[in-house]
């Protein structure tokens, strides 16, 4: 007689999550907050938990200091072999201290506040042009006429880059995050790493035509970034560039298409974000935490920690939910599944991680989103959901694909 394993506690796989994976959320903060997968890895979905975890000092993101004889790490293994993409090692997101702050140190010169803001006009002119052609035609995709090409235009003008071929790209992007994903598919892990290989010679033609063309732009100013005589190698600079140019849109188009959706979905707020614009910063915030753009994060333990009385040991990966600590009553009250945009503490959302690897590109993401849920609301009273919602079908850069709204 055979024995049946049970089903894991955590299943993204299971039908219906990546629509809503806040009930199985919420199941594991009730019955296991600090969870071991059969696969090995850990979840943490408690907020106290995950906020630990994403400031502990100690902690790595590099990959190889996954136990050797780790399952996840084994199948891992036999999934990509040696072809895991290898861009994405480089990225400051992908290493530790002292790579991650030279890395971080570098870019950042690049990446100021005021430099942010001074975009506030440009944003602006777009977000009012595309909702005249949202006007124009009635009836939309927001994903398609607004969430999408918002932070796409932002970011590849930020970057200065030469003109190239969006709709590919868009494509090739939405391809390499799915490395983010639990794949084990051969054909997907194969596209992946097709999309990853062309678009890393894209970045790179971009790089050559930047040093030929050198501008006031970001693309520029991380060529020549230096600190103390340290500048970027070749490698590193493809890689911090399609780091940037993926995050710069991926996870925002998730902020915008997801804000607005909760919006709709909760008329009695949008209508006071009609009535109270000024609330659009915090209003910001609670959407970012209502339906977190980037669902979990990642930390690999160098030693054995104890999180919730439960030993993790050393070489264990371990997952941060974003998604679920956003919506733990324990912390947010009995109306954390609700949207309330005047919600006191709503800043206090992990969804921009925290620590040396807090988002870069927080004050960016924020700035896009308040432009677009402000202007949108103000110029549409009649803005309403007019056909089915289809959600990406992503575990952690999850978000709509497809927003059908009706505008007047």
């Amino acid at each position: 007689m055979t024995e049946t394993m049970p089903p894991p506690l955590f299943d993204p796989f299971a039908p219906g999550f990546t629509d809503d994976p806040y009930p199985q959320y919420a199941t594991m903060r009730e019955q296991a907050p600090v969870y071991q997968h059969p696969l090995g890895f850990w979840l943490l979905t408690a907020y106290d938990d995950v906020s630990w975890l994403l400031r502990a000092p100690g902690l790595s993101v590099e990959d190889d200091n996954v136990a050797a004889d780790s399952l996840l790490r084994q199948l891992r293994e036999e999934v990509y072999g040696d072809g895991a993409p290898r861009a994405s090692a480089l990225s400051m997101l992908d290493r530790d201290p002292p790579d991650h702050t030279r890395l971080r140190k570098l870019v950042s010169k690049a990446f100021t506040p005021r430099a942010i803001q001074a975009l506030r006009p440009r944003i602006t002119d777009l977000v009012d042009g595309m909702l005249d052609d949202m006007a124009a035609q009635g009836r939309v995709d927001l994903v398609d006429a607004l969430a999408f090409p918002l932070p796409f235009r932002v970011i590849a003008e930020m970057l200065g880059t030469p003109p190239a071929d969006h709709e590919r790209i868009r494509q090739l992007t939405g391809t390499v995050v799915r490395s983010l994903e639990p794949i084990a598919d051969p054909e997907v892990i194969q596209a992946i790493l097709d999309a990853d290989e062309e678009m890393s010679a894209i970045a790179a033609e971009m790089i050559a035509w930047k040093r030929a063309n050198p501008a006031d732009d970001l693309l520029s100013a991380l060529i020549h970034a230096e600190d103390d005589g340290d500048v970027l190698d070749d490698d590193e600079l493809v890689a911090q560039t399609l780091l940037l140019y993926i995050a710069g849109h991926e996870t925002t188009v998730n902020l915008i298409a997801g804000g607005t959706l909760a919006l709709l979905r909760h008329p009695a707020q949008l209508a006071l974000l009609r009535t109270d614009p000024a609330l659009v910063g915090n209003a910001v915030e609670e959407l970012l935490r209502y339906d977190s753009p980037v669902q979990a994060s990642r930390r690999i333990t160098l030693e054995a920690v104890t999180v919730g009385g439960i030993e993790i040991p050393a070489g264990a990966f371990v997952m941060a939910s974003l998604g679920s600590a956003n919506r733990d009553e324990s912390f947010w009250g009995l109306d954390a599944d609700e949207v309330r945009l005047d919600r006191d503490n709503a800043r206090q959302h992990v969804s921009f991680g925290a620590g040396h690897h807090h988002c870069l590109g927080a004050s960016l993401a924020r700035l896009e989103a308040a432009i677009a849920f402000e202007h949108m609301a103000g110029r549409f009273p009649g803005l309403a959901l007019d056909g089915d919602v289809v959600w990406n079908g992503r575990i952690n850069l999850r978000g709509p694909a497809h927003l059908p709204v009706s505008v007047s």
